[in-house]
């Protein structure tokens, strides 16, 4: 049985406004926590990562930690447990690992690429969403060729970062973007991913399709 731990109210309050935004993108959605080491944070910090409609991830950071140490939990199940538990050790559910199918980035190698008004990036995003609206595929939802087309092209480090339409989707979707007109969102990559930190959250994302292997 696996066991939440977080001691500040405030650290629960984003765990679970986090969460509740996967359920309202996705009822059936799977988060999964892992612990990461902190010098900063000495109890340890906590990674929430949730796979988006968007076909990229979404992750919050808290300070906190669970047991075991990498664990997938049942989106509902884990709102609920944050709700009813007021106490700081957290019943998050029964654990549904074989439910993840995503990779996930590594945790160091990151360049920084570019920062961006965060005021640029959600009208970016709502001009997005008005375009999507008007070509819907026939399951309700924007055909793939649109949310892959890139809207913003950053270059830094070294590098130049394709964003597609879908991160600024899952940005959005996720309620990542504050509505301060100071606020900028940080683009971060490697060589193989592509990171946006907001306010509330990030996105990530392989920046490049992984290859079918033949057999």
């Amino acid at each position: 049985m696996a066991e939440l731990v977080l001691a500040d109210a405030a650290e629960r309050d984003d765990l679970g406004a986090f969460v509740a935004r996967a359920v309202r993108l996705e009822a059936s959605s799977v988060v999964r926590l892992r612990n990461r080491e902190s010098a900063d944070h000495p109890g340890g910090l906590l990674d929430a990562w949730v796979a988006t409609p968007f076909d990229t991830l979404a992750t919050r950071t808290v300070a906190g930690r669970v047991d075991p140490g990498d664990v997938t939990v049942a989106g509902n199940e884990l709102l609920t447990g944050l709700a009813v538990m007021r106490g700081e050790r957290i019943d998050p559910g029964a654990p549904k690992d074989l439910m993840w199918r995503s990779a996930l980035p590594p945790l160091s190698g990151w360049l920084p690429v570019d920062r961006l008004p965060t005021s640029v990036v959600s009208q970016l995003a709502d001009e997005g969403v008005a375009v999507a609206r008007e070509n819907q595929g026939p399951h309700g939802t924007p055909p793939a060729s649109l949310l892959d087309q890139t809207v913003l092209t950053v270059s830094g480090s070294g590098l130049d970062v394709k964003v597609p339409l879908r991160c600024l989707f899952a940005l959005s979707g996720m309620g990542f973007l504050g509505s301060a007109q100071d606020e900028e969102v940080r683009v971060t990559a490697t060589d193989s991913w592509l990171r946006i930190d907001a306010r509330f959250g990030a996105v990530v994302r392989r920046r490049h399709s992984m290859l079918p292997l033949l057999v």
